[in-house]
Formats: structure tokens, sequence, C-alpha cells
């Protein structure tokens, strides 16, 4: 579906509908819902007599299809957040890298273009059940054929771990936010999730053991001070 205000449907009749309707139609039927292209058709038909649909939030066909576009987006996000490379054996001087995630919805091709201008510089494919991208310094190729999960590990796997080891503050752990930023379901293919069970059990005792050395390191300063205003 081409940009503009013009649409034939059926190969036949051309119908009029705002340019709003493109852009939610070209990010609704990216949604896994197989539902989306009849709901899609149906908000076409009803714009031809109600041209301000759109424009209507509490409508059912279209708070449906607002919610599920923000479903794309929000799926969007997380792969661009949580996708891993791995090094991999290349025939050519650049370096290669493959990846594995697991999306919700049909979204490789949309965020494949936020992959090339990030990784430029190397050679890359991502691979998912809904579809694979690649690039390789001149061409960024996509297709919607379901990949097998690669079994990768390499070196990285461990500076992911012990970069995250560091960063990560019991004190300021809140495990449900963190789970709404990275679901459960992300974990298995995040060489640093492996750490996040053992994290959260012995965060409380973290939590006591930087109170007791605060206190520890707090309290003789605290009695200097005062020894030394008591001899004044």
């Amino acid at each position: 579906m081409g940009r503009g205000d013009r649409v034939a449907v059926g190969g036949a009749s051309i119908v009029t509908v705002p340019p709003a309707f493109i852009d939610l139609a070209e990010q609704l039927i990216c949604h896994s819902d197989p539902a989306r292209f009849a709901l899609a058709y149906r908000l076409l038909w009803r714009l031809q007599t109600e041209k301000a649909l759109l424009e209507i939030p509490s409508d059912p066909d279209v708070s449906r299809a607002r919610m599920m576009v923000k479903s794309v987006h929000r799926d969007e996000h997380k792969m661009t957040a949580f996708v891993r490379f791995k090094e991999v054996p290349s025939n050519t001087p650049r370096r290669a890298f493959v990846a594995w995630f697991e999306p919700d919805h049909h979204i490789v091709h949309r965020t494949a273009p936020f992959f090339q201008r990030r990784f430029g510089d190397m050679d890359w494919a991502i691979a998912t059940p809904k579809g694979t991208a690649s690039w390789d310094g001149e061409s960024l190729c996509t297709d919607d054929e379901p990949a097998a999960r690669p079994d990768l590990n390499d070196e990285t796997d461990e500076l992911w771990r012990t970069y995250f080891a560091n960063i990560f503050n019991p004190a300021r752990l809140k495990v449900k936010s963190m789970q709404a930023h990275m679901p459960k379901k992300y974990w298995k293919n995040l060489p640093e999730a492996g750490l996040i069970p053992d994290m959260i059990s012995g965060a409380e005792s973290r939590v006591r053991e930087m109170a007791d050395r605060m206190a520890s390191d707090t309290l003789p300063k605290f009695h200097q001070r005062l020894h030394g205003k008591s001899l004044s």
C-alpha cells in the first residue's frame, strides 16, 4: 500500500482515505493477530461514510487498532533493546555477527533499518521465528520465512554478565518495574539474565551489608568530629 489518499479496493473501485489511515494500516498489519486484516478493511470501508472516524478514540474499531499499533511499537522497542549479537567466522575483511530474537509481531522489516544505521560497519544477520534481516555493508535484506534458532555462544557473554553484575544496585531493586522493562520471555536469550534470580534472592542481604559498611565507616568520623569539638 503506497502513500497517498486514493486506494484501490478489489482491483476495481478507487476510494478516498485520509493519509493517517495509510500510516495506521502499515503498522496495524504488522500485528500478529489474524484479525488485523479484517480490522484494517473494516476501518477502510467505514471511512467512506465516516470521514472523521479516526478522530474518535472511543470507537471500538479505532480503539482496538490503536492498541494493536501500540503493541507493535512496544515490540519494536524491545527488539532494539534486547538483540545480542554473537561473532561468527567471516570470509571477508569485515567482522560478522548473528543474533536471535523472538518478537511478538511481524516487525523484522520495520526494525532492520535501525540495526543498519547502528551497526553499518559489520556484517550481521538477525534470525527470528517471524523472519530474518541481514546486512553486508551494501544491501539490507529482509524476508518473512521463519528461522531456526542458531546455537550461539561467544566471549562477549561473559562481558555482558560482568557489566550487568557491576551496575546492579540491590538497594534500588524493584522487581515488577524491572520485569516491565525486561519481561521474562526475553531472559533466555540474554546472557546476563541468568544472574537475575540470584541477584533478586540476595538483594536484601546485600542491602544490609551495604548499610552495615556505611555505618562502620561513618560512626568513627562522627565520633572524631564530636571529640574535636569537646576539646575546643
